[in-house]
């Protein structure tokens, strides 16, 4: 069975939240609580296995005093996305399948994972990613927390109508080992070096590779995008008081 391997790219420096991935929430680091949920998909499925990729020593250090997976990787990554590459290419065997799980996810529910995995096992797609329908009034929320903090929360758009307003993106991709080693032999598209998207993935798709969309769902749970400020943490607070911790036994 071919390897999945989940990298949790961590960057310490943050401009609206410094020492970020060590933030606690509700007393737990977020690092913690992103690599508990890494660490549960992967017991869960045959041939799967995690690690942070980060490049800060303070990260590797709580990292290894948790027993968390960890490597050091360049400072001068530009993204997740590359952090993840170096990381990958690094293994002793390389991986069918690649989850970009961000360091600043705690919310993202573990059967997420599972539904990525399990198409990519049936469908064997390139590229894959996330998203969720939205109804209004739950696109009305997503409006106003970007008014709070305006670069938490995105929408995704496919090539067929959806069956609700919006689709929010759940901000995970997956890549084949292949899709993503020729990624990184393609020029950066005009997309992804403009301001307005600034999005590495563009790449993909200006270059015609095929992005799967996964429908997911966040089974009756309210969610948030990735923590990029203190108001976000008190926001994953308040969701984790109100619908209590993930069940990782």
């Amino acid at each position: 069975m071919e390897k999945v391997l989940i990298v949790i790219p961590a960057r310490y420096g943050s401009s609206r939240l410094p020492g970020k991935p060590l933030v606690k929430i509700k007393g737990i680091e977020m690092i913690k609580r992103v690599s508990d949920i890494a660490d549960f998909v992967c017991r869960k499925n045959e041939s799967c296995s995690y690690l942070v990729a980060t490049d800060d020593e303070r990260i590797v250090l709580f990292c290894e005093s948790r027993e968390i997976p960890v490597m050091m990787t360049s400072t001068n990554c530009k993204s997740g996305t590359e952090r993840c590459y170096e990381a990958v290419r690094k293994q002793d065997t390389n991986p069918g399948l690649i989850i970009n799980l961000q360091g600043d996810n705690p919310t993202c529910p573990p059967w997420i994972l599972q539904d990525l995995i399990d198409t990519w096992r049936k469908e064997k797609a390139d590229v894959l990613t996330a998203s969720v329908l939205l109804g209004w009034s739950e696109y009305d929320q997503l409006l106003a927390m970007k008014k709070e903090t305006p670069y938490s929360g995105t929408t995704v758009l496919v090539d067929r109508l959806p069956k609700s307003p919006v689709r929010r993106h759940v901000g995970l991709y997956a890549y084949s080992g292949r899709a993503f080693e020729s990624y990184f032999s393609l020029p950066p598209s005009v997309y992804e070096r403009s301001y307005i998207e600034g999005l590495e993935q563009m790449r993909f798709l200006e270059n015609g590779i095929k992005m799967r969309v996964v429908d997911v769902d966040y089974r009756g749970r309210e969610t948030t995008s990735g923590v990029d400020s203190p108001e976000d943490v008190k926001r994953v607070e308040e969701i984790l008081e109100k619908y209590g911790e993930f069940d990782l036994s």
